[in-house]
């Protein structure tokens, strides 16, 4: 059987720094990759469809959530996002790593299905750092910017959920432990075993 690869969950209220961890991760790591979510948002400013989402209508979305298309989905301040599935299980079946940057709900329909999921929440080091993060976007107005912050607070309540929890206060010491942590999953006895079986068996004899 090959060796698969592991598949995480990143969660994390918005502002918290989420996706910049992930992209510097995956940068460091030709291990690991971050799947591509449909989403129903409009795209912003500097996005590029099928990089940083797939951009799809309502209509698209309703109907590959209709043919079971995603691993997990959700709404979030008014829009859908959603997992390709098949793209996951195809990715984790070559021996890659795969995150998938999902809120706590889609987390947690990814755990209840593949339950050897771990799952990672990123949190900010006070809400005046989220909200000052929010600010700096530049790309949303005062009202937008509220309701994050209200969306920030039922998010964060949902870090218990998650197996490891990383302060984003610092960058640079955030990457390092988020490095460490795929690290020590790679080096898991289960894994080490499928990889090193002959290494195993030959040191036994």
């Amino acid at each position: 059987m090959s060796n698969k690869g592991i598949l995480y969950t990143v969660s994390a209220p918005s502002g918290a720094g989420k996706t910049s961890l992930v992209n510097a991760l995956v940068e460091s790591n030709t291990e690991v990759c971050v799947s591509v979510s449909h989403t129903t948002r409009a795209i912003r400013p500097g996005e590029v469809d099928g990089v940083n989402y797939h951009f799809v209508s309502r209509e698209e979305f309703d109907t590959m959530l209709s043919e079971g298309a995603f691993l997990e989905h959700a709404q979030v301040f008014n829009n859908l996002y959603g997992t390709s599935r098949n793209w996951v299980m195809e990715t984790l079946n070559t021996g890659l790593d795969v995150i998938l940057e999902i809120d706590w709900q889609g987390a947690k329909q990814v755990r209840e299905q593949l339950p050897d999921t771990v799952s990672v929440f990123i949190l900010p080091p006070s809400l005046a750092a989220l909200r000052q993060r929010l600010t700096g976007r530049g790309q949303d107005d005062e009202e937008v910017i509220q309701a994050r912050m209200d969306g920030a607070l039922d998010e964060i309540s949902h870090y218990t959920d998650a197996d490891y929890l990383i302060i984003n206060d610092d960058f640079t010491t955030a990457l390092a432990q988020f490095q460490a942590l795929i690290t020590s999953q790679t080096l898991r006895l289960e894994r080490q075993s499928h990889i090193h079986e002959n290494l195993l068996r030959d040191l036994l004899s």
